[in-house]
């Protein structure tokens, strides 16, 4: 077996990021796992583009939403061609999520809803790395936000700095009347499976792996801090000890960084928006293999001081 990298935010949506995945190097990663923490774009057809990708060059590859993934984009009903295709376009909230599942475990890719699988490590230097890899899905309810702003108040705090995210008007949360709601049935849901996970595996840590980071402790948003809002829930801060994570992956953020907190190392690993790479990348001449993050066995070790890593690249 050989290493196991992730990715998220591929944004397929913009050209310039869909041509970035013919750079990645040809018969290198046949060993190799690739998770995808979400946000692969916002149709159907994006996914369809990242698991051709992922699957064609990975032996493994795990998939995670994020919000982009479960958008109802309003304008693709007229150009549907078809009821069935129309009906897809449309679909929103758990049917919209459900549609990207089926599409996923039509290329194998592993999903929130399958079970979590072992990741049998490979032999390097510091001895064989062996992990569940759990897949998870939590949504967000407007927490991460300061302790004297009340939830009914949260949308007018993030309005006062011009702050809201396109999520209101596209991502649904149907049949759940509300968003908070629906994330608290998928908390619940996968606090349960991963319990499950660590009374099936009690001498192997875990890879959590989420589109939203699991704490608020790593949101670090300079330019738009309001948009915290939209970045997680409280109700999984301890997750990382509670269901002894090795690492936790996540996306979203758009700042790429490492992160050490209480033994565990966290991952954001998210490639962005062209404005966001390509400048930074194509100055040096890197390209998408150079923001593939080594998740197992992983580079480095806890440096004790508190800090994060940031990553230029992966």
């Amino acid at each position: 077996m050989g290493k196991l990298y992730a990715i998220a935010d591929l944004h397929l949506s913009y050209a310039s990021n869909r041509e970035a995945l013919s750079a990645l190097h040809e018969g290198v990663h046949h060993d190799d796992g690739l998770i995808l923490a979400g946000d692969m774009g916002e149709k159907l057809e994006h996914l369809h583009a990242a698991f051709r990708w992922a699957t064609a060059h990975f032996m493994t590859v795990w998939w995670v939403p994020g919000n982009h993934e479960l958008y109802t984009i309003p304008s693709e009903s007229g150009n549907s061609s078809s009821s069935s295709s129309s009906s897809s376009s449309q679909a929103r909230g758990v049917d919209k999520y459900d549609l990207c599942v089926s599409v996923a475990r039509s290329y194998g890719v592993k999903t929130p809803e399958d079970e979590f699988e072992v990741w049998p490590g490979g032999e390097f230097a510091d001895g064989r790395d062996r992990a569940v890899v759990c897949p998870i899905f939590t949504l967000y309810d407007y927490s991460f936000r300061p302790d004297g702003v009340e939830r009914a108040d949260a949308l007018a705090w993030a309005l006062e700095e011009d702050i809201q995210a396109t999520d209101e008007v596209l991502l649904h949360p149907d049949p759940f009347a509300t968003r908070d709601e629906w994330c608290a049935a998928l908390v619940d849901r996968f606090e349960a499976k991963l319990q499950r996970a660590c009374d099936r595996h009690p001498d192997l840590p875990l890879v959590v792996v989420n589109h939203w980071p699991l704490t608020e402790k790593v949101v670090y948003l300079p330019r738009i801090p309001r948009f915290s809002l939209w970045c997680g829930t409280r109700k999984t801060a301890d997750w990382h000890t509670r269901f002894r994570a090795k690492v936790v992956v996540s996306g979203h953020l758009h700042i790429r960084r490492t992160d050490w907190i209480d033994g565990v190392r966290f991952e954001e690993c998210s490639l962005g928006y062209p404005r966001q790479w390509e400048p930074l990348a194509k100055e040096v001449g890197r390209d998408i293999n150079a923001f593939l993050r080594e998740i197992l066995p992983g580079r480095g070790n806890d440096p004790g001081d508190g800090k994060p890593i940031w990553r230029t690249y992966g």
